[in-house]
């Protein structure tokens, strides 16, 4: 019998207390790959607006499926602004996932954005966040502020010695380490992969001194047992790109041997 995981919106519970989670990027504009990995047993996706062609009225539909599959939807903006975290918000995303943060005041500014009490989010009462309107105002503004993830990226090198005090912001429940960007940014430099782990040894060792939960994105089981040892507790594997390049590239193999 497959057991069955937590309701969806528990996964900002199930983040802050480093439960072990899986997720994966989706770029793809469908809500069918969303259904699919819930069906498979996904804890959560993270829908990437950032480096894929998702705009409001797509990201709106698989938060829905994501929803109603039981699997968490995440949202990575593409750059902030409360107008683009209000909007996945109210949409029902149970976390917020921002690229490039680098400063101390810009993490501020995000944290503000995913919270009524304390913050500046605009408010809606008849969204699918709020069940459209079958709770009151004042539960569902509660209910939001308990179960919104706010997710910080550290991605950046002027980000890396400000580590420390952007996890310590209060607001932001997680750092995601960046390691994509970090490696391009030494351009070819053929000591970049060890550069980038020590780099994700000293965010980590960071992030363990704030007591912020680590979410990373291992590339193998080798790689997973790095970020695991590093204390990363939420992982992403691959993408729906990804799935789709191994999968297709590992039938054509079979087939054609």
């Amino acid at each position: 019998m497959t057991q069955q995981r937590p309701d969806f919106t528990a996964f900002r519970e199930r983040l802050l207390t480093r439960q072990r989670m899986f997720g994966t990027f989706l770029k793809l504009p469908t809500t069918q790959v969303v259904e699919i990995l819930g069906a498979i047993g996904y804890d959560f996706v993270v829908i990437d607006q950032e480096h894929a062609a998702l705009g409001r009225d797509i990201t709106d539909l698989m938060i829905f499926a994501a929803r109603a599959s039981n699997i968490a939807p995440v949202v990575r903006i593409a750059e902030f602004s409360e107008a683009n975290i209000l909007s996945a918000l109210d949409s029902g995303a149970m976390g917020i996932m921002v690229p490039h943060v680098s400063t101390v005041e810009k993490a501020q500014a995000i944290a503000r954005s995913c919270r009524y009490t304390g913050g500046s989010r605009g408010f809606a009462g008849l969204t699918r966040a709020s069940n459209w309107g079958s709770i009151g105002a004042v539960d569902h503004m509660s209910l939001q502020d308990s179960r919104v993830a706010c997710i910080a990226m550290i991605e950046d090198f002027e980000a890396v010695d400000r580590t420390g005090d952007i996890a310590r912001v209060d607001g932001i429940d997680a750092l995601f380490i960046g390691r994509g960007d970090l490696t391009a940014a030494y351009r070819g430099d053929p000591q970049a992969g060890a550069k980038v782990a020590e780099t994700s040894r000293r965010i980590a060792a960071a992030a363990g001194e704030a007591d912020i939960p680590l979410m990373m994105l291992p590339t193998s089981k080798a790689d997973f047992n790095f970020a695991a040892e590093l204390g990363a507790s939420a992982m992403l594997v691959s993408s729906d790109h990804g799935f789709i390049r191994s999968a297709a590239a590992a039938a054509l193999k079979e087939y054609s041997a």
